[in-house]
């Protein structure tokens, strides 16, 4: 289990204050139901029983957004642990650390009723005051994720420099150039200047981004698209510098998950690796595969001489 996690409060004031007077963290899933009794099960399993009510609450929703949901509600219950750190976001757009306390408890009477006790750490910060690496969790547009801790560490001690590159064994080279860090971000932001855009747009729920960083039980997908015409899944993998032949098992992966969990019946599934460089293995291995493909992307830096 995961031991630190980004949380999204609230969407205004209103929705978070309680919980700093009063000292415990609320999810908001759409889900008015105890799950006391089944935080036991494993993530799969706990997708299976309360999607099916998920989306007889909204029938607007679609498997994606169900999943979604559902999910985010198994790892506030059962995957975060007592003792473990969550960075929150509040409605004033803050930033505030607190450890975990309690067990998960379902409080009827609240306009929140998914809590857990927690002991506030330290004083609010502003987006720019985080550790770079932890930056693209918190603008992450969905309710709870996974964040290291080390970077949580540090913000406390007040280093905001270490934990800025996070060792991935499936890239060669991944500080090869310092502005990758960014490249999700990027590629979100401009998403409409990319050719991937002319089919696909980002998957959204009732108008809200969720494709980015969608957390799964195979791990979480960077982006998740859907073609405009709604009859295809894209899974997206970014690689920072030169891929690895591995990529190719990862990304698999998590489009058996997409196929088995998420895909409506007739969709099918598609992956794409993004990346600075490939080499002869990767080639290798895509050539087996089906519905995967290869982008090189191009980072370019210019001085221009006042």
């Amino acid at each position: 289990m995961a031991d630190s996690y980004y949380l999204k409060l609230g969407k205004t004031v209103e929705d978070t204050a309680a919980c700093f007077i009063e000292g415990y963290i609320h999810l908001d899933p759409g889900i008015p139901i105890d799950v006391s009794s089944d935080l036991s099960l494993e993530w799969k399993r706990f997708n299976e029983k309360y999607r099916p009510k998920y989306l007889e609450l909204h029938p607007e929703y679609t498997k994606v957004g169900a999943g979604l949901a559902c999910g985010a509600l198994w790892m506030f219950g059962a995957g975060l642990q007592v003792g473990g750190l969550v960075l929150c976001r509040d409605g004033q757009r803050r930033y505030r650390l607190a450890e975990v306390t309690g067990p998960y408890r379902y409080v009827e009477s609240s306009d929140f009723p998914h809590q857990r006790s927690v002991r506030w750490i330290g004083s609010s910060y502003a987006l720019e005051d985080l550790p770079e690496s932890l930056q693209k969790p918190v603008i992450f547009p969905g309710t709870i994720c996974e964040i290291p801790r080390e970077p949580l560490q540090s913000l406390l001690s007040g280093d905001s420099t270490r934990g800025l590159y996070a060792q991935d064994e499936s890239i060669i080279d991944p500080s090869a150039f310092a502005m990758e860090q960014h490249l999700e971000a990027f590629l979100i932001t401009n998403w409409q200047h990319t050719e991937l855009s002319a089919r696909y747009d980002i998957y959204e729920v009732n108008g809200e981004s969720v494709g980015q960083q969608y957390q799964t039980d195979a791990g979480p997908i960077d982006i998740l698209a859907i073609s405009k015409d709604k009859t295809e899944l894209l899974v997206i993998e970014l690689k920072k510098g030169r891929a690895r032949d591995a990529v190719v098992g990862q990304i698999l992966r998590y489009m058996g998950f997409v196929k088995e969990q998420l895909a409506e019946a007739g969709q099918t599934v598609k992956g794409i690796i993004i990346a600075h460089e490939d080499d002869q293995k990767l080639r290798w291995a895509l050539s087996a595969t089906q519905n995967i493909e290869f982008y090189r992307y191009e980072v370019s830096f210019k001085l221009v001489k006042a």
